[in-house]
């Protein structure tokens, strides 16, 4: 699957509306940051960003990643980036959890860690997001991270198949069926049939 998302351009249209919701009475003038974001007046969006990224607000934190990663606004910072990342992934951002995959699948901020990439691939695949969903699993077909296991790439391929139209992804899961035998496929259908997704709890420190 060499169609990648590549880390800067990580935010889904429908993910400015899940940064979006509802806040504290401070939530205007996050709303204000994002909107100076949206116009590329950047370094309006930088100092109002991190006001709400220090106080714990995971969409901001994501905001502050992105702006690293690419050097919008700030020098870039890859490793910086990782940590904001990081603070909303530990929230339980499905978002953040899967671009701080991707940052250690690459290596890009941290150390290529595929084993840790799957760990947070799968907290964001477990809630349903499709693209880590896909990443997930490219990993199980390659055995990258994880054991080699054709059943759970079918799974987790057929899953992010379902939930948006990608033709790379659909090829690579039917590539992966035709190495399985009717039995293992027949599993994996059932698995992706039975398959719910688990809204994770934020880590408390």
């Amino acid at each position: 699957m060499e169609r990648r998302r590549t880390i800067p351009l990580c935010v889904p249209a429908m993910a400015l509306l899940l940064l979006t919701g509802a806040f504290s009475a401070s939530a205007q003038t996050y709303e204000e940051a994002l909107a100076a974001y949206q116009r590329g007046d950047y370094a309006t969006a930088y100092r109002g960003l991190r006001i709400h990224a220090d106080q714990g607000n995971a969409g901001a934190q994501i905001y502050i990643g992105f702006m690293y990663v690419t050097g919008t606004g700030i020098p870039q910072d890859r490793a910086e980036a990782a940590k904001w990342f990081r603070k909303a992934a530990d929230q339980g951002n499905a978002i953040a959890q899967f671009n701080l995959g991707l940052m250690y699948n690459k290596g890009e901020g941290v150390p290529q860690d595929h084993a840790e990439a799957v760990k947070w691939y799968r907290k964001a695949a477990d809630q349903g997001d499709a693209d880590a969903q896909s990443y997930l699993g490219l990993m199980y077909y390659k055995g990258q991270g994880v054991p080699q296991d054709f059943v759970q790439a079918y799974l987790w391929l057929n899953l992010s198949a379902s939930r948006r139209s990608d033709k790379t992804v659909q090829e690579l899961r039917d590539e992966v069926a035709a190495r399985l035998t009717p039995a293992d496929l027949a599993l994996a259908q059932r698995l992706a049939r039975e398959w719910r997704p688990k809204t994770e709890i934020p880590r408390v420190e």
